[in-house]
């Protein structure tokens, strides 16, 4: 990782992509950050599958420290036999309910089968209904997750990524900043010299934010961690809580990575990719 010590960013210019502006070869990615980010497709992307089978043994989530069947739920994924009798699946958040027959709450299984579940087989691991290896799935890789973040942001820290790239200044912070990043954006005009104001609350708001949620809340979903420390389902608000927001957090992980994955495409996914394989790429026009 020596190369961290001696990278200078690239000041470069906001410009259209396909301009016919000269290309420079410059420095993008540091070894820990592309290192941090592939390993992160692996865990993310298994931890994303299992827990979704696990959530498929209990598809209703509430508040608090209590909840069953019985009980009402803000979001429900579920199934049900009209008069005619005909199987429909669906989704109710706040009472009201949308069909999603196909995909969430009724799909077919590679029999062809009809299956009562909330997420479909083509999005789960295993792609079969088995809870406790699902839970070995997503313990195994959460300890993935967990030192992974830890390591990465003790290296930010000691290299000055965060202090360097991720601090917001005063001056971002403005409107008027906030507001021709935003328009830069809707233009498909990115920049050439280190991360805007949307993207450092973007990756901010995830590693200060979100992945900390999700452990956090994946910790005191846990029995053993619950006779360790039980100060941290009081902090979430019980046990029906930290559920719902792992949850919640897991959906806001999804909408981080679909907004991010538009970007990479919008902007130039050979160049971007190049970027984060090498740490290299071409500035100032097509790849």
């Amino acid at each position: 990782m020596d190369e961290d010590k001696n990278f200078t960013p690239f000041k470069g210019r906001i410009l259209r992509e396909g301009s016919d502006a000269p290309r420079a070869p410059a420095r993008r990615h540091r070894l820990s950050t592309r290192l941090w980010h592939w390993a992160n497709v692996l865990v993310l992307l298994v931890m994303a599958m299992s827990g979704l089978m696990i959530f498929n043994a209990h598809p209703r989530l509430y508040w608090g420290a209590y909840g069953a069947n019985d009980d009402p739920a803000w979001l429900e994924f579920g199934a049900w036999t009209d008069n005619a009798g005909a199987n429909h699946g669906g989704i109710t958040l706040l009472g009201h309910t949308v069909e999603t027959t196909g995909i969430f709450g009724l799909s077919r299984g590679s029999d062809g089968q009809e299956l009562a579940l909330a997420f479909p087989g083509w999005m789960t691991l295993p792609s079969t209904y088995d809870l406790a290896l699902a839970r070995s799935w997503h313990l195994s890789f959460a300890w993935g997750l967990a030192l992974g973040l830890a390591a990465y942001l003790l290296w930010s820290l000691i290299n000055g990524h965060i202090r360097r790239d991720l601090h917001i200044t005063l001056a971002e912070w403005s409107p008027r900043s906030i507001a021709r990043d935003v328009v830069d954006h809707l233009r498909f005009r990115f920049h050439d010299d280190g991360y805007g104001v949307l993207q450092k609350l973007a990756y901010a708001g995830v590693l200060f934010g979100l992945l900390p949620l999700m452990i956090a809340s994946g910790l005191a979903l846990s029995p053993g961690m619950d006779a360790v420390a039980p100060w941290l389902l009081d902090v979430l608000g019980g046990r029906q809580s930290a559920r719902s927001l792992h949850f919640l957090g897991l959906c806001g992980i999804v909408l981080f990575v679909v907004v991010h994955l538009a970007m990479v495409m919008a902007s130039g996914p050979v160049n971007q990719l190049r970027g984060m394989i090498t740490g290299w790429r071409r500035e100032g026009g097509r790849p």
